[in-house]
């Protein structure tokens, strides 16, 4: 049984052009008792069509729109011809023997928001974003049985309260992997595991920005690589030719997993330091000792609380980018990166150019990323194009 939502009028046109997303602050009327995953008609304010989706509550939405077509049936042989379509989209990733890491399928970039599948070495990873979308878990594992050749699948139930991820035996059919699973990016080796809670070990929308590192700044010089997680940049400056790579992160596990992405890539780990401490206190001991860097990578969580600080990339990037202008050496360079969907790439370039003016410094920007074609998007929804990558020349 489908339920009808009602949506208010200035929402309604942006909706007609694409906008796929059911925010609840669109919504003048519906059943307050709709079922996650129930099927949902949207019309305007005087009962115009928009669309057809499914309930599903995630973040500021309540749902998602599939189709703008009355009678097209959201069924497995719908989910059959998108996952199809995304399989066609990134035949040549499949070729490709250098990189065995992927995305298969980016949620309504590949018409289906609230969904995600990657790939890593013959295994997929599905992503649920919200229970609405996980009702429809039988016909996406009929549809990936049928096109897909995989070793096994896990996923990731990302929907209980604030998206936060759901604790559960990940595994979902084939064979289980043994971990780590070794998967390949532009030649390097990462070292993976899909039993281990929401994040296996690397973000794979870096890719173009780690060969960049790799290729372009690397060689000769000495990196800084903050919040550095399990030191994915670090690995591709090491293969890059750094005298010295540097890794900080606040979490105590960041230790562990850097050595082992070091040591699946033959590098010595000795030769490298790698630091468990809060970013911020690690600029300011940088600061005292004198130390400076020619490549400081700056790649902070959107949002990030610890015991003594509340981090927000919204209001605090400018403050951040402050601390590694004062550590990098002249003519050296930063990468600064953000996932927050919550800003424009413009707005991040007044960050940045707010920064170096308060540390009466200029620059230079010499490249920009976004998300690599794998992360497909759609005009219509700009904040699923949330990765704004600057890399910057500090002259």
């Amino acid at each position: 049984m489908e339920t009808t939502i009602t949506i208010k009028k200035r929402f309604a046109e942006k909706m007609r052009r694409g906008y796929p997303l059911i925010e609840q602050a669109a919504i003048l009327e519906h059943n307050q008792h709709i079922q996650e995953g129930a099927m949902v008609t949207v019309v305007d304010e005087v009962g115009s069509f928009i669309g057809k989706g499914y309930y599903g509550k995630q973040n500021k939405g309540i749902g998602w729109i599939l189709t703008k077509y009355k009678d097209e049936q959201i069924n497995e042989a719908f989910f059959m011809t998108r996952i199809q379509a995304a399989f066609d989209r990134r035949k040549q990733l499949f070729d490709d023997q250098t990189t065995t890491a992927f995305r298969l399928f980016n949620g309504e970039g590949d018409g289906v928001g609230g969904l995600t599948i990657d790939y890593y070495n013959d295994y997929y990873v599905v992503t649920w974003y919200s229970e609405g979308m996980y009702q429809f878990r039988d016909d996406i594992y009929s549809v990936l049985k049928q096109l897909a050749t995989f070793k096994g699948v896990y996923e990731k139930k990302r929907f209980a309260q604030k998206g936060q991820y759901v604790e559960d035996d990940d595994f979902v059919m084939g064979e289980r992997g043994e971990f780590p699973l070794l998967v390949k990016e532009n030649g390097m080796n990462f070292a993976i595991y899909l039993n281990d809670g929401p994040m296996v070990g690397v973000f794979l929308d870096q890719k173009e920005v780690r060969k960049s590192i790799r290729d372009n700044y690397a060689k000769g010089k000495e990196v800084l690589n903050t919040f550095s997680y399990t030191g994915a940049f670090s690995v591709a400056a090491a293969l890059g030719g750094a005298t010295k790579t540097t890794s900080v992160d606040l979490a105590k596990r960041s230790l562990p997993k850097t050595i082992e992405q070091f040591s699946v890539n033959d590098i010595d780990y000795e030769e490298q330091d790698i630091v468990v401490m809060d970013v911020f206190n690690y600029f300011q001991y940088a600061k005292k000792k004198g130390k400076a860097f020619d490549v400081v990578i700056l790649d902070p969580p959107s949002f990030a609380r610890s015991k003594k600080r509340t981090f927000s990339a919204a209001k605090d990037y400018t403050g951040l980018l402050q601390e590694a202008i004062a550590i990098t050496k002249k003519d050296g360079v930063i990468v600064a990166s953000t996932n927050c969907s919550a800003f424009s790439l413009e707005k991040f370039h007044t960050f940045i150019q707010e920064a170096f003016k308060k540390e009466k410094a200029k620059y230079q920007v010499l490249e920009e990323y976004s998300l690599p074609n794998d992360f497909r998007t759609i005009k219509s929804f700009r904040e699923g194009d949330y990765l704004k990558v600057v890399i910057i020349k500090r002259k």
